[in-house]
């Protein structure tokens, strides 16, 4: 099969992949479950972030994600979110919230999702959010959005790094991500062109191509949490925001 670039898939979305998630509520097939589940893997990790923060410790943490979101699938919830529109984090916070102020019987949640299948994690990745510690003094809502925040930006990163191994340029990736996300000064660039058997020049054409590509992966996962396209860059910025919070 052919490999689509950057805009080639994005044109694929004339509206949001988080319009297929709700399609999914109604239609059960197979594009529908995995953009759901692809919905679910992004926001556990905000959602543990949330709960620990509220004093849960990680064992009751992790079962009251995983019953939260048995419970969004069964109740119907995302067809309240077709109504209302809105933000999906803070309709979901939301959600979440009513949840826990109703959750009286932990014994529920370690049913984990009353005999509903568990979202297949990977446990390397469940054993890293699980390390979420409280270590300063943001609110719960602050740690939620930082979290969803992180997770974004490391799926983003993941599908580019995917993208690049399948160009075969995945070694070069490897040693130039770490300047996507900051300026790199000129001896870096320097030693990295030295590493690459490139010139420096070189290096900083390949940064800034990387850095356009990941923009891309970036407003395609973000895609992921918006209803209509228009507002993906607004999302971009409340994203960044919430990394400084």
């Amino acid at each position: 099969m052919a490999h689509d670039g950057p805009r080639g898939r994005a044109d694929r979305f004339p509206t949001t992949r988080l319009s297929i998630v709700l399609a999914a509520v109604e239609d059960s097939g197979r594009e529908s479950q995995d953009a759901l589940d692809a919905l679910c893997r992004m926001y556990w990790s905000p959602l543990y972030a949330f709960i620990r923060r509220q004093g849960h410790d990680p064992e009751d943490a992790r079962d009251l994600t995983q019953a939260f979101i048995a419970r969004l699938l069964e109740k119907g919830t995302l067809r309240q979110f077709r109504s209302e529109r809105g933000r999906f984090r803070s309709f979901l916070l939301a959600c979440l919230k009513h949840f826990l102020s109703n959750q009286r019987d932990l014994e529920r949640a370690r049913k984990r999702g009353g005999g509903v299948a568990p979202v297949s994690l990977d446990q390397v990745a469940v054993d890293r959010w699980t390390q979420l510690e409280p270590r300063d003094n943001a609110t719960p809502e602050t740690m939620f959005e930082r979290q969803w925040a992180l997770q974004v930006l490391q799926q983003a990163m993941t599908r580019l790094g995917e993208e690049c191994a399948r160009d075969g340029g995945g070694a070069r990736f490897e040693r130039l991500k770490g300047y996507l996300t900051r300026e790199g000064d000129t001896p870096a660039y320097r030693e990295a062109g030295r590493e690459l058997g490139i010139t420096e020049g070189a290096v900083k054409v390949a940064v800034h191509r990387l850095r356009d590509r990941f923009h891309h992966c970036l407003r395609e996962e973000v895609s992921l949490t918006v209803v209509d396209a228009g507002d993906i860059s607004d999302e971009i910025r409340y994203l960044i925001g919430a990394l400084r919070s």
